[in-house]
């Protein structure tokens, strides 16, 4: 199992500079982290690679256990604590094959990131590698899961869609995490779960919050190829159009990407984070998350992201982008 340290605060030390924009009063900051695969293989038993698994090992053999460094972690928890967001949330992959080792050592890590009322996790298709019960593995996290009124939650029984009011903020977490076929990573959300969301999206929007989309597979066709697509992405569309949402943000393309999805009111931004932990000089994919600056202004939505990227020079992060959407 992988060694983390057990420190869980997020708070800025006493004397240090801020090297992020402060927000304003009033606003409230969002970060967005996804796809940090931060677990180790070490010592994995060849009983449990008998399976689609033993692709992914090759995989993590090959490369990605060098380039998804936990150096660019612990910069990342640093620079967490500079920026001190009032909520993080985290779009899947935590794992590299969804064994239950990694499971307790993510929910190690996650404890490094905040307490579980500071963030919303959801599942990547690495945490359901294989198996039809992949899910029960997601109890070493479920604190980081669970709505804030389980009652939203069971009216399927399951974890998903999750809804966290923070503020003026709702966050919708959906899972798009599916086994699939070897050389495939698609995703789907399914009927029961999209007309829950669907529910959801009505009653926040009618409580005037903001809501926000929390989903692992990219929404928007093209975004990604075809193996890795959410082969319900259309039904999805659908809801967005008729039920309306202030922002949606996915991870799995390890790439920062834009598009949109469009409603009777406005066009809704679909924002990728790439991974938070990744440097692959190779791909030209370097670690990065983004930050959503929030704030009502008057009847709409103010709304800003900065991206904030690794330096493998300095060993920090530091502000790439600024964009208001």
């Amino acid at each position: 199992m992988t060694e983390v340290k057990k420190e869980t605060s997020l708070a800025r030390p006493e004397g240090s500079e801020p090297h992020v924009p402060v927000p304003t009063a009033g606003s409230f900051t969002l970060a967005h982290v996804s796809d940090l695969h931060l677990t180790s293989l070490k010592g994995t038993a060849i009983g449990q690679l008998l399976n689609k698994r033993i692709l992914g090992y090759l995989s993590w053999w090959r490369k990605r256990r060098r380039v998804h460094r936990l150096d660019i972690v612990e910069a990342l928890l640093e620079d967490l604590k500079t920026a001190r967001p009032d909520h993080i949330a985290v779009t899947g992959d935590l794992t590299h094959l969804g064994l239950p080792d990694e499971f307790t050592d993510a929910g190690q890590w996650l404890a490094r990131f905040g307490t579980p009322d500071q963030v919303t996790v959801i599942p990547g298709n690495h945490e359901a590698y294989v198996g039809q019960k992949w899910s029960a593995q997601l109890s070493a996290w479920a604190p980081y899961l669970t709505s804030d009124d389980r009652q939203d939650s069971s009216r399927t029984g399951e974890l998903f869609p999750s809804l966290r009011i923070r503020g003026k903020v709702a966050l919708i977490g959906l899972c798009s995490a599916r086994p699939s076929l070897p050389f495939l990573a698609v995703g789907s959300l399914g009927e029961k779960q999209l007309g829950i969301l669907a529910e959801l999206l009505q009653e926040t929007g009618e409580a005037g919050l903001l809501r926000v989309v929390l989903i692992h597979h990219p929404p928007v066709p093209g975004t990604i190829k075809w193996r890795k697509r959410l082969v319900d992405n259309r039904a999805f569309a659908e809801v967005i159009a008729r039920c309306g949402a202030e922002l949606v943000l996915h991870g799995h393309s390890h790439a920062q990407t834009f598009s949109q999805l469009q409603t009777p009111t406005g066009k809704v931004p679909v924002i990728g984070a790439p991974s938070g932990s990744e440097l692959n000089p190779r791909s030209e994919r370097c670690a990065k998350y983004n930050l959503y600056l929030i704030k009502r202004d008057g009847d709409r939505w103010d709304l800003k992201m900065l991206v904030r990227g690794y330096s493998e020079e300095s060993g920090k992060f530091d502000q790439e982008q600024e964009a208001n959407l």
